[in-house]
């Protein structure tokens, strides 16, 4: 499966277009690590507890993404974007929104073209 944020895909076309695909994730935030996380902004640094989370909640839609397309039978997903919201009362929720266009490439050009290895 490719996934790009560009529209198209270099050296493919794009054969039939499958629709919009979502992928979500919506994670808590400790109130330990919003602590930490708040000290850490008084002292300068990387919160690497909320960079985590962050990544997992990433990961989280994109696999979701990735399933969605998969099931509409997709060879690529294009357009790809991400958005994050904070969610919840006093923004306590971290939300992760991964969407794209599911498509079917065309099959790559018969054997002597550019695009494949020869056969033989």
């Amino acid at each position: 499966m490719i996934f790009t944020t560009t529209s198209r895909i270099e050296g493919r076309e794009i054969e039939t277009y499958l629709g919009v695909v979502f992928g979500d994730a919506i994670v808590g935030v400790n109130v330990f690590r919003d602590m930490f996380a708040s000290i850490r902004d008084i002292v300068g640094g990387r919160s690497g507890s909320y960079e985590k989370e962050m990544t997992g909640a990433r990961d989280a839609a994109l696999s979701d993404l990735l399933a969605q397309a998969e099931e509409a039978g997709a060879d690529a997903v294009v357009g790809i974007d991400i958005d994050y919201e904070t969610v919840g009362s006093n923004g306590s929720m971290l939300m992760v929104t991964a969407s794209g266009t599911a498509v079917k490439l065309r099959p790559l050009a018969a054997a002597g073209s550019p695009w494949t290895a020869p056969r033989g």
